[in-house]
């Protein structure tokens, strides 16, 4: 009836999905069923694709009412948090309320070299600083501010790319957002881009963890990606680092978010040897004996969000969290999170343990359980209908494995549509 995850990570008699409102449930039912027919997927990705990139008026959700309603009505409510203030901080309160931890929400609008102010690195800046200065003011502590270095314009593309400073202007600006984040108890992590950009990225962000990432305390994250053959290598080094030098090193993982773009040499030539990598990665991690490090003298800080929709590698992580806890052993601070409006089963798994947990830690007062309480998050986005559609379809792309299961979770949402039926008429 549930998927695997769901069912090893909730102790509970009702399933993980009982959790969700039945209007939402109902939406996600109708979503992920177009989304787990190939037909119907093949059939509305270009239609989509046409109204998130045509610069027509008439084809533009944010100008063209109709179109705008059915779209924010069918896929927008569903996978974005909202336009503006007020609606993403609804959503906001609706995710804390109902369990997660925090969320980590995102800026879903992305530079462009096509809309008209290219060259005019003030005013791009400009707009990517107070787009992420917006989003703190809709979070709190304890959440996470996703930020995407190449949407602060030209300049920054250009640097990125040709592997030199961040430029001094953008530079000034990205420390004042990490200032101000810090001070409001709200963690950065930076997203992956492609491989192009990535490795200036990843120094970009070295600078940032060195000066952010203090006294135990993970505030900046980098995204690695395990379906490049380097990553394992590339965490190695920051390890070393983050160890010589005595600052904690905050990790983002992920599957892979651009296979459709890279080269396909750096990539595993596998999805089972990337899931090899990843677990291998996860669990490296978790017990603290790392490949290539030096056990004789201790262990860096480190802290992982584990963001993934894969049920194998979340049961594995917490099963490999929980021994270690409940033997006594050594570990580091483990988070999950996952996509609004994507594997809800899985969420609703980690939300109910995290609940059981805590009420035996009360009526035990045992501190164990206590840290037993998978932290579980979810990731937001807000924007313009439009430009959350373009970001709505790279996920998509980006996350061909997870879309591929959703056969899966549209069984679970329709075994909870019929349990709550027949409860409603007072059958078992």
């Amino acid at each position: 009836m549930s998927a695997p995850v769901a069912k090893s990570l909730t102790y509970k008699e009702l399933p993980p999905l009982s959790l969700m409102p039945t209007p939402l449930l109902l939406r996600s039912y109708l979503i992920t069923s177009i989304l787990s027919s190939p037909r119907l997927l093949k059939l509305s990705m270009p239609l989509l694709n046409i109204i998130a990139n045509s610069p027509s008026r008439f084809l533009n959700p944010d100008k063209n009412p109709a179109i705008g309603f059915l779209v924010r009505k069918i896929i927008y409510e569903h996978f974005v948090a909202g336009d503006g203030e007020a609606a993403v901080m609804k959503t906001v309160a609706q995710m804390k309320q109902v369990g997660f931890q925090g969320v980590i929400l995102g800026y879903a609008k992305e530079y462009a070299a096509d809309e008209g102010e290219v060259g005019n690195e003030e005013l791009d800046v400009r707009r990517w600083k107070e787009g992420y200065e917006k989003t703190m003011d809709m979070i709190g502590p304890g959440d996470f501010m996703a930020v995407k270095l190449s949407g602060a314009g030209a300049s920054t593309l250009c640097a990125l790319t040709n592997k030199q400073q961040p430029p001094p202007q953008m530079w000034t600006e990205m420390l004042s957002l990490c200032h101000a984040a810090k001070a409001k108890d709200i963690r950065v992590w930076i997203d992956a881009e492609q491989q192009d950009l990535q490795p200036t990225i990843d120094e970009w962000t070295l600078l940032l963890m060195r000066e952010f990432n203090r006294n135990g305390q993970a505030f900046m994250y980098n995204t690695f990606q395990a379906y490049l053959k380097v990553t394992p290598r590339n965490i190695l080094k920051y390890l070393k680092i983050a160890k010589d030098e005595g600052w904690t090193m905050g990790i983002k993982l992920v599957r892979g978010a651009y296979i459709a773009t890279e080269r396909r040499d750096l990539i595993h030539d596998t999805i089972e040897e990337t899931h090899e990598a990843y677990n291998g990665i996860v669990e490296d991690l978790l017990r603290q004996h790392y490949p290539g490090l030096d056990e004789k003298k201790r262990y860096p800080e480190v802290a992982l969000m584990l963001a993934s929709h894969n049920e194998t590698s979340i049961k594995n992580a917490y099963a490999i969290q929980k021994s270690l806890i409940e033997q006594g052993k050594p570990t580091i601070k483990l988070e999950y999170g996952q996509l609004q409006g994507m594997a809800d089963e899985i969420s609703c798994g980690l939300l109910q343990l995290c609940q059981q947990s805590g009420k035996e830690a009360a009526e035990k007062q045992n501190e164990m359980e206590d840290k037993l309480r998978p932290r579980a998050f979810k990731c937001l986005a807000w924007g313009s209908t439009q430009e959350c559609l373009q970001f709505l379809l790279r996920r998509v792309k980006e996350n061909g494995d997870a879309v591929s299961r959703t056969g899966a979770w549209v069984m679970g949402f329709r075994s909870e549509i019929w349990r709550r039926m027949k409860a409603s008429f007072g059958a078992d």
